[in-house]
């Protein structure tokens, strides 16, 4: 008997080095303005014919594997588009830990619709591969593009950035995780915020990044998890040329300007308490 046809895809972890949050929209998300930049830390993906239905599995417990998962929701909108295939099998290798803000689950459906070209064929013209991005998280059109870019409105409008500034970070993960919609509902955000000054930022060098790194929602976590300012004083002090939180947390990242360091500094910072240290490069 042959082995069912399938591919795999590696589905990086992101981390936003701005994000600024205004104007709660008549559909109940949020406009943001958002810097952000995939880096090396993984899933797996791997995407395999089945005889019928979407059926998911993973390596990881508290991962969903009902509808509700961002991979199936992934596959039932391209195969309504494309009428293929008849089923499909998802394995998800899980690294990118959960309610950490680092986009996991949205890159792992863009991976999803990655491995359904590949099986089926089948190319959705940009404007609907767009469309089903939009449709499962406000993140996966960012992963369907793959590359440094300002990401505008839920995020699903985006602009490519040059980047030219390597770096390696050095990743943290709190032993809890936290609420995007509870961390939404802290910023308190109402339909007149106004926007931010709209540019599209350079970086060229350190001097661009430093400055720019900057995330509203730590304002909005920093009475209930202080453990967020406090792992950005140990990545400060241990040699980060800059820190800050990614999407709404609870994942906190330094920066620094070689792997030699960023490994340095995992080794200077505490595993106590369930913490989870990665370090990984921009990609």
């Amino acid at each position: 008997m042959n082995a069912p046809l399938g591919f795999s895809y590696l589905a990086p972890a992101k981390l936003n080095i701005s994000l600024k949050v205004f104007g709660k929209r008549p559909d109940g998300f949020h406009n943001i303005m958002s810097v952000m930049v995939p880096v090396s830390l993984y899933d797996e993906i791997t995407v395999e014919e089945a005889a019928s239905g979407i059926r998911i599995s993973s390596d990881d417990p508290r991962i969903p594997t009902d509808a509700s998962n961002t991979c199936h929701r992934a596959a039932a909108l391209f195969m309504e588009w494309a009428g293929t295939p008849r089923g499909v099998r998802i394995r998800i290798r899980k690294r990118i830990p959960v309610e950490s803000g680092l986009g996991g689950g949205s890159s792992d459906a863009a991976a999803t619709l990655k491995g359904l070209i590949a099986l089926t064929g089948r190319v959705p013209p940009r404007e609907a591969l767009r469309e089903m991005a939009v449709r499962i998280g406000a993140d996966v059109p960012f992963f369907t593009l793959g590359v440094p870019a300002l990401a505008e409105g839920i995020g699903d409008l985006l602009t490519p950035l040059a980047w030219g500034v390597p770096f390696h970070a050095l990743i943290v993960k709190p032993p809890f995780g936290l609420s995007t919609r509870e961390g939404y509902a802290r910023l308190r955000r109402c339909a007149e915020a106004p926007a931010p000054d709209r540019e599209v930022p350079a970086f060229r060098d350190w001097e661009d990044l430093v400055p720019s790194v900057s995330n509203d929602f730590e304002s909005a976590w920093e009475g209930a998890r202080p453990e967020i300012g406090a792992i950005k004083k140990e990545l400060y002090a241990a040699g980060a040329r800059t820190a800050g939180l990614s999407g709404s947390g609870s994942a906190v990242f330094g920066l620094f300007g070689s792997a030699e360091a960023a490994c340095e500094a995992r080794g200077m910072l505490s595993r106590e308490g369930g913490r989870a240290l990665f370090v990984a490069q921009n990609i």
